[in-house]
Order: structure tokens, then C-alpha cells, then sequence
């Protein structure tokens, strides 16, 4: 019965590091979407984009382990995709959080 309660355990700290990973990758795609609706445009200025994506990497600001980001321009620039991928040093797959946003005409 310990051995089973044990295991269990372990199963509840990694969904909840799980959880934590994905809510930080879903905050990070917001930074990004803000970034967008100031400049009413996909297009986010060079400087900005890339202190972003060394955010996304940098688990001690708040980004995420192995975290890359990237955005894609969708269509006619007023849409995109937002792509955060991660590996949680216990995971041996990585995860992928994707976001899609259209700006108003």
C-alpha cells in the first residue's frame, strides 16, 4: 500500500509541474499577443521579439527549460501563430503549446 501511495505521489508532483510549465507557456504567448495589439500588427518590432524569445528560454525569468518560441504570420498579416515548445528535465518528449490570434481590421 505504500509503494502504491509512493507512486501516486510522484504522479501528482509531475502533473502539477506539468500544469505549471503549460500555464507558464500560455502566459508567455499573452506577452507576445500584447506586444501585437500595442503595435496593431503580427509583425512584433526585431528588439522586442527577441528579448521574448530569451525569455521563453530562461526558466529563472519565467520562461521554460529548452523553451523555444516562435511566431508565424498567418494570411494577410493580420493573423499568426504563437508556438512555445519545452522539455521538462523529467520528461523525455517535449511539449508544445500553440496559440492563434487575429488582430481586428
Amino acid at each position: 500500500g505504500l509503494l502504491g501511495l509512493i507512486g501516486l505521489q510522484a504522479r501528482a508532483v509531475s502533473f502539477s509541474v506539468d500544469a505549471e510549465d503549460r500555464n507558464r507557456a500560455a502566459l508567455l504567448a499573452n506577452e507576445v499577443v500584447a506586444l501585437m495589439w500595442l503595435n496593431q500588427s503580427t509583425t512584433v518590432p526585431t528588439a522586442a521579439l527577441d528579448a521574448w524569445k530569451t525569455r521563453v528560454g530562461t526558466p529563472a525569468n519565467g520562461g521554460l527549460p529548452k523553451g523555444e518560441g516562435t511566431v508565424t504570420p498567418v494570411g494577410t498579416g493580420k493573423a499568426a501563430d504563437i508556438t512555445i515548445t519545452w522539455q521538462a528535465p523529467s520528461q523525455s518528449t517535449s511539449s508544445k503549446l500553440t496559440t492563434h490570434v487575429e488582430l481586428p481590421q
